[in-house]
């Protein structure tokens, strides 16, 4: 009302009100396109929630919409820019405010219905999702709130700016200690909500830790947005970890990356800058076939660690194989094809993994793929003997670094 009787005093002031009458009119014009428009977004969603008693072809509201933009500027284009500017500039602001409505809005909607076009569109040109459109979507099953919390650095270094996560939490049968996990998921969503991230989680009524595990994979591999790295912290004290074994196995089965954290007891991640990226088994004709083996997931973490770090990576390449050569015009192709940060290193090392490990001791984290046969138990060993944290990665078939 205030700001209502200052238009019109302002009016009545300029002692001419034709003067001020163009103004009155964009604003008419405005909302009777915005009244159209609604009616042409409602209608086109299809959503039975949309219920006219007054049913009309799709055109008229089209044609209102487009009508009253196009009066706009016909009557004066400077003002019409003005006035749609101010629009905008008060509905960001309502969007600020962030308010609430009992009966909800079209927004919603609206997107929902281009993210199904979007998928069908998607769908039609290919059935599997493309190694180029590859991100991050982490699903993280946790049975206590320290596996989140001691890793949380690390799983935001993984997925930001883009990627997503999934909490998987097993439902505790001790009622205190299942509502000290819920309201610590809660804070955990905040907190990665604070960087504009996308995250859910799910509470599964199972304490089994593998079966509710791989009956979550093989469901969400019926979803076209699903996770595509499972992500586990371990805890190096724990007694039996044989079960993780089997998850390894069970991830490939489900065509799903896994990213195991194992911290170093007194380390953690340091200072977080320097990262070492270690590759195994590099095939002889990776330059014409495009393909790394089973490093793809390891390359893309570290270089996503290191631009969240803002750090370093020095590139070791374990090589026992007498066929594949590595000379200073293939290191230069490797660094470009990809696309490794400017400063990145890459040295040839040949012999056992461990020992080569051990040699090189200034790392904030250790980054590996995870061989055939390798068990969790060897990678603690890593951890333990060499002193730095590190992350064992599996190759789903959706990651390609080289593209």
């Amino acid at each position: 009302m205030l700001i209502t009787a200052g238009l019109v005093l302002f009016g009545i002031s300029l002692r001419n009100l034709n003067t001020i009458a163009p103004l009155l009119t964009m604003f008419f014009m405005i909302t009777y396109a915005m009244v159209n428009i609604v009616a042409l977004v409602e209608q086109t969603l299809g959503l039975p929630s949309y219920r006219p008693t007054l049913k009309i072809p799709i055109i008229i509201p089209a044609i209102g919409a487009f009508g009253s933009i196009a009066i706009m500027f016909v009557l004066n284009v400077i003002v019409a820019l003005f006035s749609l500017i101010f629009i905008v500039i008060f509905y960001l602001y309502l969007v600020k405010m962030n308010i609430k409505s009992a009966a909800g809005d079209s927004r919603s909607g609206l997107f929902t219905a281009l993210a199904e076009w979007a998928t069908k569109k998607t769908n039609s040109l290919r059935q599997e999702r493309e190694v180029r459109s590859w991100r991050p979507d982490l699903l993280i099953p946790v049975t206590m709130p320290k596996e989140l919390r001691s890793s949380f650095k690390l799983i935001h270094s993984i997925i930001y700016p883009k990627g997503s996560v999934k909490i998987l939490a097993l439902r505790n049968e001790n009622e205190t200690d299942q509502r000290n996990m819920e309201n610590f998921l809660k804070n955990a969503v905040k907190k990665f909500k604070e960087s504009d991230l996308s995250v859910s989680y799910s509470v599964i009524d199972n304490t089994d830790f593998n079966t509710t595990v791989n009956v979550s994979m093989q469901s969400l591999n019926a979803a076209f947005f699903k996770p595509n790295i499972i992500f586990i912290s371990i805890d190096t004290a724990t007694s039996n970890l044989s079960y993780y074994n089997k998850l390894i196995a069970d991830t490939k089965k489900n065509n799903f990356g896994m990213i195991i954290y194992i911290p170093f007891a007194t380390a953690s991640l340091a200072i977080e800058k320097s990262i070492n990226l270690w590759m195994t088994n590099i095939p002889a004709d990776w330059k014409e076939t495009f393909s790394v083996n089973n490093n793809n997931l390891s390359a893309l973490t570290s270089l996503l660690i290191c631009r969240n770090w803002k750090g370093n990576i020095d590139v070791h390449i374990l090589n026992n194989n007498p066929n594949l050569i590595f000379g200073e015009n293939d290191i230069e192709d490797l660094k470009t094809m990809v696309r490794f940060p400017k400063r990145t290193t890459i040295k040839i090392h040949e012999g056992n993994l461990l020992e080569n490990v051990a040699k090189e001791k200034n790392a904030d984290v250790n980054i590996f793929n995870i061989e055939p046969g390798v068990t969790i138990d060897d990678m603690v060993k890593i951890v333990n003997d060499s002193r730095i944290s590190a992350v064992f990665c599996s190759d789903s078939d959706f990651e390609n670094v080289l593209v």
